[in-house]
């Protein structure tokens, strides 16, 4: 009689552990849902006109006659991204009467340079609309990260009014650099940058970057990373348009050698300086397909993630541990119900917790329908995100302890310690 008692106990005190962790999934991801369309109701996205030639001046005197744009693209080991990325852009509607690309190689092994001579040759452009610069090796008594070298040293040869840093992995739509650069003007931005719609292909990207899409809209909300009376600010790294002399006023990637999220540093640097950022939706504008496998996509999140947290131990593993209560918490609990009718039968408490984890799942569907309508991710695998959950839960220690140890902390092989 009292076996039995202890055993209904326990049975009753771990299904209400089962109801409290499936319903306090099913509302954060309520929570993060209701966080997203509010953020993103009305949000600022990329004009769909284009430059008019006869467009007035602005009060800083540019017209399109006046304007120059020199388009930067920073690249290592890239020979399997760069031959879309340089078509996409060469290939682009002319955004201005004076522009051009510069193709910086920062010291890639693979045959990088060679794919991209050979785009340019089969696009037999007009001379000194493309060029290929040699970075050359980093300095050894400083310390570079990331693109950083690259991107500065592509500034050495850069004299035009605009300049355009824009990541190899990234495909322009043709019309993309005259919305891009009209808006830029029109507005008296002194940084423009798009969000781009993200391509996932392999399993690994399926089951964690929509959860980061999601986390980063949350994280630095677009509507006030635009306000200039907020402190947020924030940029996309894959595609960001300066206006020359700002960026050569708030120091450039040379005054952040050191910083691994530089797209960031530069963001906050332009908005605390007091000039114009403007951060928008371009869809329909540019795609991006960040990483090709696994192991490129630990190495990436790996490295970011501490350091998005504000370098603090508490927020990056308590976010990790709360995108897998989440996102993992739900089909867990439903598993574990199953696991348990195997050897008791079904009552009301574990109705209970089997209704909330249902919930949970329902709302990681929405939340997919949510994400396909706002940045065009289909539906595709969208029940990964249960591993997701599992492999971000694990990434906020990796990357805790990757970062402040440097052990395999590292960027397309590169050490950032």
């Amino acid at each position: 009689m009292i076996e039995a008692l202890f055993r209904e106990t326990i049975l009753l005190i771990l299904t209400w552990i089962l109801i409290v962790f499936a319903a306090g999934a099913a509302l954060g991801l309520l929570l993060l849902l209701f966080s997203l369309v509010r953020v993103f109701q009305n949000a600022p996205t990329l004009n769909s006109k284009q430059f008019q030639p006869g467009q007035p001046p602005t009060s800083k005197g540019e017209t399109l006659k006046r304007t120059e744009l020199t388009v930067v693209v920073p690249a290592y080991n890239e020979a399997t991204n760069i031959k879309v990325c340089l078509s996409s852009i060469l290939a682009s509607d002319p955004p201005c009467n004076n522009w051009r690309v510069l193709l910086v190689d920062d010291g890639s092994t693979d045959e990088t340079v060679q794919v991209a001579s050979a785009v340019a040759s089969v696009l037999k452009l007009e001379e000194g609309r493309f060029t290929i610069l040699n970075a050359g090796p980093r300095p050894l008594a400083q310390r570079w990260v990331g693109k950083n070298w690259a991107c500065s040293r592509a500034m050495e040869l850069v004299s035009s009014t605009w300049v355009l840093f824009v990541d190899a992995d990234v495909e322009l739509h043709p019309e993309t650099l005259k919305r891009a650069l009209n808006q830029a003007i029109e507005e008296e931005a002194d940084l423009l940058s798009l969000v781009p719609r993200i391509n996932c292909s392999c399993s690994a990207e399926w089951m964690v970057q929509p959860i980061m899409a999601c986390l980063l809209a949350v994280g630095f909300p677009i509507k006030a990373a635009n306000d200039p009376a907020e402190s947020t600010a924030f940029a996309a790294g894959p595609f960001m348009l300066f206006r020359r002399s700002t960026y050569e006023e708030i120091g450039g990637h040379r005054a952040l050698a050191e910083v691994v999220i530089e797209d960031l540093a530069l963001a906050r640097r332009v908005k605390s300086g007091g000039f114009r950022l403007r951060y928008l939706l371009g869809l329909d504008a540019l795609q991006l397909r960040m990483y090709d496998n696994f192991p490129a996509l630990w190495e990436g999140w790996s490295k970011n993630w501490f350091l998005g947290l504000d370098s603090s131990i508490v927020k990056a593993i308590g976010a990790s541990a709360l995108v897998f209560w989440m996102f993992t918490g739900p089909w867990l609990v439903l598993l574990l119900i199953i696991v348990c009718l195997l050897w008791i039968p079904f009552y009301g408490a574990l109705l209970i917790a089997f209704t909330f984890s249902v919930i949970g799942v329902l709302l990681q569907f929405i939340l997919r329908l949510w994400t396909r309508q706002k940045f065009e991710v289909p539906l595709t695998n969208w029940w990964l995100m249960s591993a997701g959950g599992i492999l971000i839960g694990l990434l906020g220690p990796t990357s805790v302890w990757r970062t402040l140890t440097g052990r395999d902390w590292t960027w397309k092989g590169r050490s950032l310690a």
